[in-house]
């Protein structure tokens, strides 16, 4: 049985694990089809097992789960995923990619306490500045390189800024459909929406490599059901912005699957910026214990007991 408290450790550890296979399933993919191709055949294998799983357990969903999480799943697969997908499809790295990605912690820490009534404190955003620097240094390599127009780079940031609404739609609206339903619910609605898109711009084809297969059964498995589904997990456990702070780990855990996968290698000053993203994360994420002594006090006419 898994001990409550490092539930969440376990939890996040996971998502960034899986939510970096994300990007490296996308750099592989896209090797033989076209971004919406690619995810539209993606989302046909996890749309399917998505039906098989629903008119199995058959759910009782609210209007508001239901609304919810359509939204969501146009903003936080549809959106996001749709331009972090062609930003890579047109030579952006999945390092930079990631880069622009773990920028949601800022964005979220910004509109977490007006919007969520999370407070952010200000070891939190110490640790949210220097997450910035580190994902900097990680990729800082790859941002001098050149190896696509300034003008791309709008792609992910959309698609950043798709993650963030999303986000944070979910924390205001408080679904109570369980997990599973929701992931299988968003992921039929991401299927409807990259085949009608897909087919209707004539990017739909059957790849014959054996090799773009294999991306996506790694996406499906690995980044759709790890990656969205422990960011689901996440979000119920840890709220907005502890779970966005992760993300700062997502960039140099991309960059060590792609060396181990692709040969590229990591540089001094990414090791740097890992290092610097840990402790980060350890700002962020980590809750100070809180000592609290009772002090009794009694009188005459009975016993009182004060909590400090």
């Amino acid at each position: 049985m898994i001990n409550p408290k490092a539930l969440p450790v376990l939890a996040g550890s996971g998502f960034v694990v899986f939510w970096s296979c994300g990007f490296i399933g996308a750099r592989w993919g896209t090797e033989y089809a076209s971004a919406f191709d690619l995810l539209a055949w993606r989302y046909l294998l996890a749309g399917a097992i998505a039906a098989v799983v629903l008119l199995k357990r058959r759910p009782r969903l609210t209007r508001n789960d239901l609304v919810t999480h359509v939204v969501m799943a146009l903003l936080t697969q549809c959106l996001y995923l749709g331009l972090i997908f062609t930003g890579i499809d047109h030579g952006i790295s999945a390092g930079v990619t990631a880069l622009i990605g773990s920028l949601q912690p800022i964005l979220i820490a910004t509109l977490a306490g007006p919007l969520l009534g999370e407070r952010v404190s200000s070891k939190q955003w110490l640790g949210l500045v220097l997450g910035v620097g580190g994902v900097a240094l990680v990729v800082a390599d790859d941002l001098g390189a050149g190896h696509a127009k300034a003008v791309l780079f709008l792609l992910p940031l959309g698609g950043l800024l798709g993650l963030v609404a999303g986000t944070i739609w979910e924390r205001h609206r408080k679904p109570t459909a369980n997990l599973l339903d929701a992931l299988c619910l968003q992921s039929l609605v991401s299927c409807v929406f990259f085949v009608a898109v897909t087919a209707a711009t004539g990017q739909l084809t059957v790849p014959h490599e054996v090799q773009f297969y294999g991306a996506v059964l790694w996406l499906v498995v690995l980044a759709t059901g790890g990656g969205w589904g422990l960011y689901l997990v996440n979000l119920k456990l840890s709220g907005a912005t502890r779970i966005s702070a992760l993300l700062y780990l997502v960039p140099p855990t991309t960059m060590v699957f792609a060396f181990l996968l692709f040969g590229e290698t990591i540089g001094a000053l990414a090791v740097g910026g890992m290092l610097l993203c840990a402790l980060a994360v350890l700002l962020i994420t980590v809750r100070p214990r809180r000592t609290r002594t009772r002090i009794s006090l009694r009188c005459d006419h009975g016993g009182t007991t004060v909590a400090g």
